[in-house]
């Protein structure tokens, strides 16, 4: 009598199995927007990335600290620590590139804001971080106030999901409500109000300062820098030195129809060198989203079929994350569920060649019966 109990069991609940209809639930991931407009990066193969890294003994600068974003703001200060300012020397040595510079700095010699640029794209880059150049200036006609060009970078922050402005000749960037700006957001907010709503914060403990004293220059000047902004094209700075040439990326909004760049006192270069630039007026294609997923989801009946989809330079693998194992995984793009619980909570990620995770993606498949 007892085994007929266990088959009419087994019956009941293969029946029930059956019978359930799988759906894919809504779930708050991060924003995935494809590279519509950048070109080449930076090659994290290249040995020259570690060379930087055990030359200058990097590792040291952590301490121990695993969180990402604080190990680029530890980065950051090392980089402003050992290169003092210099706007007007009338000789710079090291030829531009990241590892003549710091030669040349631990020497003793003086740089400007494109040299710091350069020298941090070429260490957030080998840590994995991907990092781009850009230019900025401030200058309105009609407008009195300085105009001069600043060089700077945007550092991806996979915590943050978002591009970061961070300059390592002042070693600072904004923040508003505890979140790193981008350089457009830092646009955004100078033009709104002149940026009285975001913090100047400095150093590595992100202490909000109203007033640089090594520079004898207020928050309001710093956020004014950000009036006009272009993007390197080609993101490869490092690796294809010194030949690193291409097109400047720039947002086409309202203000830039409406306003002249200010450069010197006359007309920024680039309206007599119009070839080389890119106009783009879809924001999101200048800020698009690295290590960033997206899922394409099709389930037919108790088989599910997940396509990943990313903009990762320098990809080694993606990982998944069952909630029921807790591990990471390798797995290719296409990753297919024999469907048979109730519910399935899956995380996914892709991973660099410098072993740095991009954000998490989640896929809840649940069932009604």
């Amino acid at each position: 009598m007892k085994a007929k109990i266990i088959v009419i069991g087994l019956a009941i609940l293969a029946l029930s199995c059956e019978s359930r209809q799988y759906f894919i639930a809504e779930v708050d991931n991060p924003v995935y927007k494809p590279n519509m407009v950048f070109q080449t990066m930076e090659d994290l193969s290249n040995p020259e990335f570690r060379h930087l890294i055990e030359k200058y003994q990097l590792d040291t600068i952590f301490h121990g600290e695993t969180d990402e974003f604080k190990r680029i703001l530890l980065l950051r200060h090392w980089i402003k620590s050992v290169i003092k300012i210099e706007d007007h020397s009338p000789h710079y040595s090291g030829e531009g590139y990241a590892e003549g510079i710091l030669d040349a700095a631990l020497g003793g010699e003086g740089f400007h804001c494109g040299h710091f640029m350069v020298v941090q794209n070429g260490i957030m880059n080998a840590y994995g971080y991907l990092t781009r150049a850009l230019g900025a200036g401030p200058g309105i006609r009609g407008v009195e106030g300085p105009d001069g060009h600043h060089g700077i970078n945007e550092i991806w922050i996979n915590k943050f999901n978002k591009w970061v402005l961070s300059d390592a000749k002042y070693d600072h960037h904004f923040e508003k409500t505890s979140i790193p700006l981008s350089s457009l957001e830092i646009r955004d907010e100078y033009l709104k109000n002149k940026g009285a709503d975001i913090l100047l914060v400095q150093g590595p403990e992100r202490r909000s300062i109203d007033f640089n004293e090594e520079m004898q220059r207020p928050k309001v000047s710093f956020a004014r820098t950000y009036t006009w902004i272009t993007w390197q094209g080609n993101g490869d700075f490092f690796s294809a030195w010194p030949d690193h040439s291409g097109k400047v990326v720039m947002y086409e909004d309202d203000f830039y129809t409406a306003n002249i760049w200010v450069r010197d006192g006359k007309p920024c270069w680039i309206y007599n060198n119009m070839d080389v630039m890119s106009l783009i007026q879809d924001r999101d294609h200048i800020e698009w989203t690295p290590n960033t997923i997206s899922t394409e989801v099709d389930i037919e009946g108790s088989s599910a079929s997940i396509r990943l989809i990313s903009d990762t330079p320098n990809l080694k693998e993606y990982q998944v994350m069952e909630s029921s194992s807790g591990d990471w995984s390798k797995t290719g793009e296409n990753f297919t569920l024999d469907l048979k619980m109730k519910k399935y909570e899956l995380s996914f990620r892709t991973v660099n060649l410098a072993d740095v995770a991009g954000p998490e993606h989640r896929v809840i498949i649940d069932s009604e019966l």
